[in-house]
């Protein structure tokens, strides 16, 4: 591994994605960008897709993310949110390797894990923590927050070998 590592967390959607680019290793992170990607609910679909790959494109075009970190599909009740988020996730995915960034997907439990210290913490513990362990002062939005997590888990995994693509 290089000394500096730079990380793109993703948290997908269609209506809001938050994204968290963080550099460092180990213990050593400092925040490049964060913040949410939203786009018009009244647009149609495809050009509200178009908008979040340029998004994602110029985030990673500028920061030149060595990773992308993204979770892996979590299936609820609302079969059309699910199905929103992984059309979002196929976009974040298609940004990535268009960036020849390596892709590492992440269950939400492992992130509450290596953020909270506890697979079922809720997104004010992860918001919490996620201030504390990057020592930032300001309020985080909930998918600002969640990608951010998602970077430092990623992480934290990448100091130890990662399993997978």
């Amino acid at each position: 591994m290089s000394p500096s590592l730079v990380i793109a967390g993703v948290d997908p959607g269609l209506a809001r994605t938050g994204y968290g680019i963080i550099r460092g290793q180990g213990d050593g992170w400092q925040v490049l960008a964060s913040g949410t990607i939203e786009t018009e609910a009244g647009e149609p679909i495809a050009q509200r897709m178009l908008a979040l790959y340029r998004a994602l494109s110029d985030l990673f075009g500028r920061h030149g993310p060595d990773v992308v970190a993204v979770e892996q599909l979590f299936l609820n009740r609302n079969r059309r949110s699910a199905i929103m988020v992984g059309e979002a996730r196929g976009i974040v995915l298609l940004a990535a390797a268009q960036a020849a960034a390596r892709v590492v997907e992440l269950t939400p439990q492992a992130v509450k894990l290596a953020i909270t210290g506890q697979g079922r913490g809720d997104k004010h513990q992860v918001a919490y923590m996620v201030r504390h362990l990057l020592h930032l002062r300001r309020p985080l939005a909930p998918d600002e927050g969640d990608a951010l997590a998602v970077a430092l888990c990623a992480g934290y995994q990448i100091e130890a070998p990662v399993v997978g693509p």
